[in-house]
């Protein structure tokens, strides 16, 4: 059974959010996946900002990154018994949920909640139910930088370094934005936009993380 810290006004909004696209009903969880996406990238970010008033901004953004990362947001989504009151179709039914259905269940009903009760009520849902893994960033190994992670597995697994390649840049020298994929072991991960070249990176070795990330149980 479910234990979510959150008694809702309105239960329906619940009930949608925990509803998966398979279902194939007129109505499914993915725009308060949306909603709950963004309020939690606000959220986390604040509390970061205020737990920590000397930490420059990379750190903060490798930090938040730890935090809602898909595969603490499914573990968070997993420890609240989420997938046992998911409703979901097709093939779903017959296996385990995967680490992003899961996470997206999570910022589903985070989305539900803010619509319920406001932000304050979503804040308190998010910091109770993330509190342990905003505690365990602090430390070294949960807060390796994305590339850091992403050159580890590569040099474990496949005895490599990934290569970041820049696909695009765009804008004036004032305001550039650049475009960077990743690239390991004879493959090619999503690429990423970032406002210089190492805001670039960053986000394309989260992206090679994430694909990995879902490749392995969960």
């Amino acid at each position: 059974m479910a234990t979510i810290p959150h008694t809702f006004a309105q239960p329906d909004l619940l009930e949608l959010a925990l509803t998966h696209a398979s279902q194939k009903r007129s109505e499914d969880n993915e725009r308060m996946e949306f909603l709950g996406d963004a309020a939690l990238d606000l959220i986390i970010a604040e509390e970061l900002y205020r737990r920590y008033p000397d930490l420059p901004e990379g750190d903060l953004t490798e930090m938040k990154a730890g935090v809602v990362s898909r595969r603490t947001l499914a573990k968070a989504a997993h420890g609240m018994g989420l997938e046992e009151v998911a409703q979901v179709g097709g093939g779903l039914q017959q296996r385990a949920l995967s680490r992003a259905v899961l996470a997206n269940l999570y910022e589903a009903v985070l989305g539900a909640v803010y619509l319920d009760a406001g932000l304050d009520a979503a804040r308190t849902f998010a910091l109770t139910t993330l509190d342990e893994y905003l505690e365990a960033v602090q430390s070294k190994k949960n807060t390796l930088s994305p590339k850091q992670a992403l050159q580890e597995f590569c040099q474990g697994q496949w005895s490599c370094l990934p290569e970041y390649v820049e696909l695009e840049a765009r804008g004036p020298s004032h305001a550039r934005a650049f475009l960077v994929r990743v690239q390991a072991a004879g493959e090619s991960f999503p690429s990423a936009w970032g406002r210089t070249l190492k805001e670039a990176e960053h986000w394309a070795a989260s992206e090679a993380l994430l694909v990995l990330e879902e490749r392995r149980p969960a």
